[in-house]
């Protein structure tokens, strides 16, 4: 794998170090200057040493690699390790859009998609991704929010033309790990910020996935880790609470990572350190309303144990292999 210092990376080490089908045959920083390094927050549980980015040793070395990279490093990477026969499954939003002007305004190093691509919202898009070459791992709010939506529209019951309203906390660790003034624990302790109101980059991921428009707002909230995403939807009239509770029941009777709580709303503790994604709701029958709450764990469910899941899926595996 490549980018193993940084959170996601890291996590990627610790999951794969203990997943029965996987040998780790190298693990690299991010660039090829950076220095030689133990983790020791994984000592005993990988004691590899993360040496610098050489794409021709990853090349030599594996069958598949893992890209915990900023975008612009998967983008030129990405087709390279394509080009020498290994399958790709990339965490970047490099691979995510699909349409050529939204994708060089959000990610401008990505000038085309290879072909063999797959978004890796596993529970939706199972059947591409056995056989993809690349895997494009989701964002960690889409995947909350559009496991929380995404059965909802497939059932029909999310009226046409209403507006979708996506209210999103996340841990610091969902902003990277460099250093800036929004991450200072001075900054963040105590407190709650919203940011990037109808300009954050995956409100096209959402849009694209959803086929409509959505009001997105992230916020940032002093936890190491964790998201929750409040979601706020209009029914098509006459929708009950039983038939948004036999959509998510339908959608996710064999999911083995979504777990559904009902009327009670889950928190983020209860899957800190999971691949879950619990899902809780309220119906308002009388004004045509649904709230849904969707939580995960940005860095695993919203990142490395998503990309392992769907590791799992690409080579035939238990989709659990690693994870449970």
């Amino acid at each position: 794998m490549a980018g193993a210092t940084g959170f996601a990376g890291q996590e990627l080490i610790r999951l794969l170090a203990r997943h029965p089908k996987v040998t780790i045959a190298a693990a690299t920083g991010s660039q090829a200057t950076s220095t030689p390094r133990s983790l020791p927050a994984l000592k005993r549980i990988w004691d590899g040493t993360v040496v610098p980015l050489d794409p021709a040793a990853l090349a030599g070395k594996a069958d598949a690699v893992f890209l915990a990279l900023p975008e612009a490093a998967s983008a030129e990477l990405a087709p390279v390790l394509l080009g020498s026969g290994l399958r790709v499954i990339d965490l970047s939003g490099a691979f995510r859009l699909r349409d050529e002007a939204s994708r060089a305004r959000w990610y401008p190093a990505t000038k085309a998609l290879p072909g063999g691509i797959a978004y890796g919202l596993t529970e939706f898009e199972f059947d591409t991704i056995r056989t993809a070459r690349l895997l494009s791992n989701p964002g960690c709010y889409p995947t909350a929010s559009l496991l929380g939506l995404l059965p909802l529209q497939r059932a029909g019951l999310l009226l046409s033309g209403a507006e979708i309203v996506i209210d999103a906390k996340s841990g610091i660790s969902g902003a990277g790990k460099a250093p800036s003034d929004r991450t200072h624990f001075s900054e963040n302790h105590g407190s709650v910020a919203a940011y990037n109101p109808f300009g954050h980059r995956h409100t096209p991921e959402l849009e694209q996935a959803l086929g409509r428009t959505v009001t997105f707002v992230p916020h940032l909230v002093p936890l190491d880790r964790g998201l929750l995403a409040s979601l706020y939807a209009r029914l098509v009239p006459g929708t009950t609470a039983a038939a948004v509770t036999a959509a998510f029941e339908r959608e996710y009777a064999t999911a083995p990572f979504v777990r559904l709580t009902g009327d009670a709303l889950p928190e983020i503790k209860h899957v800190a350190h999971t691949n879950f994604c619990d899902l809780g709701w309220k119906v308002d029958e009388a004004t045509g309303r649904v709230f849904v709450v969707s939580v995960i764990d940005n860095l695993v469910k919203g990142a490395a144990g998503q990309a392992i899941q769907n590791f799992n899926v690409m080579f035939g595996f238990d989709q659990k292999a690693g994870l449970l």
